[in-house]
């Protein structure tokens, strides 16, 4: 995602919504932009939630965010 929140690859399944790609995508930057801001630069971000983890990296203004699912290792 390019500084102005513009996508510009994505290789994730036409299936997912575009809205929610957006939606990350700039959350990322605002979360850079305001780290910066406040003068605790980040280079990479990472949430995890219990079904999905986001890593996100900053790329000059931009970022590159990468979304993985996770898989549950627990056994019956």
């Amino acid at each position: 995602m390019d500084r102005e929140g513009k996508v510009l690859v994505r290789t994730l399944p036409s299936s997912y919504p575009t809205e929610l790609v957006v939606e990350i995508g700039e959350q990322m930057i605002a979360a850079f932009r305001d780290a910066t801001a406040a003068q605790l630069p980040l280079s990479e971000i990472v949430v995890n939630y219990s079904s999905l983890k986001i890593t996100a990296r900053e790329l000059r203004g931009g970022v590159i965010v990468f979304l993985a699912a996770k898989v549950s290792t627990e056994r019956d």
